[in-house]
């Protein structure tokens, strides 16, 4: 297996754990200003993140900085090309930033409330964007011979992008109420299960009817085959079982099940893509693929050794933060947010 692979992998890998992760980060602040109107149980929301919001958003940091690395015409025809889609997700992102550490900083209601939609805007904007990113990366956008992006905006707002971020929004919901199960009581746990259950329907046919239309907007299931692997399979049966798990109140099987839902289908994009990185809806030969787009083999050696000391690392310090922090939050608890 050579380094374009390893690192068209590795990649792979780095958005499965952004997914996982800010996964359930976006879905809990979507779920913010509904959960209550009290603030003290909006802090307490607020908290079952709080130490692992901003750890969760370097997987993006990350992939992207790798990105760049490893595949920089990639990286360029990508940001180029959907560069005031990613400056909406970037303010985003900062405003939501802002607004978990400010939002406490006065007595003022009024004050957190807006902070609190802050973060609710901050949270569905990426959730919705990235799913219309990953669509247009897997159906094709205009891309020339020269890797340029040809397209405008508003080529990029497709039904099927559009539905592709519906359901990653559906889907984000679904896995941020799950995980608030896990971490909140009393009151809130009652409401959350409830949001959870409720929520499941909708994200479950949003996501199989992603993958129907799929079927007539890109060429994911030409390049699977007839028998598309069991990948994408254990991914449908995952959120399926979800609905028989919240019944039972098993919530933290629940959570495994769309985490599964949400790595595998992130998995299944990345094998109908392989081994392009971008597919050109102008001409499939211009597609970009993990070797015209690639860095030369002296930067991925490099790149390789430097992971290999330090990606264990990473991995170890943030499976530690969660278990420190792996108790659950009452109104009773010492709220920092």
């Amino acid at each position: 297996m050579d380094l374009n692979v390893i690192w068209f992998i590795l990649i792979a890998v780095l958005f499965v754990g952004f997914f996982f992760l800010e996964g359930f980060d976006y879905g809990v602040g979507i779920l913010l200003p509904f959960l209550s109107k009290d603030d003290t149980e909006r802090r307490v929301v607020i908290n079952s993140i709080g130490p692992h919001w901003d750890g969760n958003e370097v997987w993006m940091l990350t992939a992207g900085g790798a990105m760049f690395a490893a595949f920089p015409n990639w990286y360029a025809t990508l940001f180029s090309g959907f560069y005031l889609a990613l400056v909406f997700m970037l303010l985003a992102l900062i405003a939501r930033g802002v607004a978990f550490e400010y939002r406490s900083k006065k007595e003022s209601l009024v004050w957190r409330n807006r902070w609190d939609w802050v973060i609710f805007f901050g949270s569905i904007i990426p959730a919705l964007l990235w799913g219309v990113a990953i669509s247009n990366i897997l159906r094709g956008v205009p891309i020339d011979q020269d890797m340029n992006y040809t397209g405008t905006f508003f080529t990029l707002l497709n039904p099927y992008s559009l539905l592709g971020g519906i359901a990653s929004v559906l889907l984000f919901i679904l896995h941020g109420s799950i995980f608030l199960s896990l971490k909140l009581t009393d009151n809130l746990l009652a409401k959350v299960r409830t949001v959870a259950a409720k929520t499941w329907l909708p994200a479950t046919i949003a996501l199989f009817l992603y993958v129907i239309v799929g079927y007539f907007e890109t060429d994911m299931f030409v390049r699977l085959g007839i028998n598309p692997g069991v990948v994408p399979i254990l991914a449908g049966i995952s959120i399926l079982s979800v609905r028989y798990l919240l019944k039972i109140q098993k919530e933290g099987w629940a959570f495994v099940m769309t985490g599964i839902t949400i790595a595998f289908s992130t998995i299944t994009i990345f094998i109908g893509l392989f081994p392009r990185v971008m597919v050109s809806s102008t001409n499939p030969e211009w597609s970009l693929t993990i070797y015209n787009a690639s860095s030369s083999p002296y930067t991925l050696t490099v790149m390789s050794i430097v992971a290999l000391f330090f990606v264990p690392i990473v991995l170890g310090y943030q499976a530690w933060t969660y278990w420190v922090f792996r108790k659950r939050i009452s109104t009773k608890s010492d709220l920092t947010y």
